[in-house]
C-alpha cells in the first residue's frame, strides 16, 4: 500500500505515525501518500491541536532549550475539547 487514509485522530499522535511509518517499509518504491481527514469545528480539531501540544511537549522532553513548563493539561485544556464553539 502506498495511501493511508486518517479518519478520525487518535489521542496520541503515536500511533498515527505509526500508520504512516507502516506504509514507508523496507521495499516501498512509490511515493506514500498520506491524507488526514479533519472536519471544521468538530473534536477532532480539538484533538489535532492537542496532539500539536503533545508532539511540542515531547520535543522539550528531549531538547531542554524547548522547555516552557507545560507538563500538563490545564482544566480550561481539557473542557475546551468538548466546548462547541459559538456560531
Amino acid at each position: 500500500a502506498d495511501t493511508v487514509i486518517l479518519y478520525d485522530p487518535w489521542w496520541n499522535p503515536a500511533v498515527e505515525a505509526q500508520a504512516m511509518d507502516r506504509a514507508h517499509r523496507i521495499g516501498q518504491e512509490n511515493p506514500v501518500f498520506v491524507y488526514k481527514l479533519i472536519t471544521e469545528n468538530t473534536v477532532e480539531e480539538k484533538i489535532l491541536a492537542m496532539q500539536e501540544r503533545k508532539r511540542s511537549l515531547a520535543e522539550g522532553i528531549y531538547d531542554e532549550s524547548k522547555q516552557q513548563g507545560q507538563w500538563k493539561l490545564s482544566a480550561d485544556e481539557l473542557s475546551e475539547l468538548f466546548t462547541h464553539p459559538a456560531e
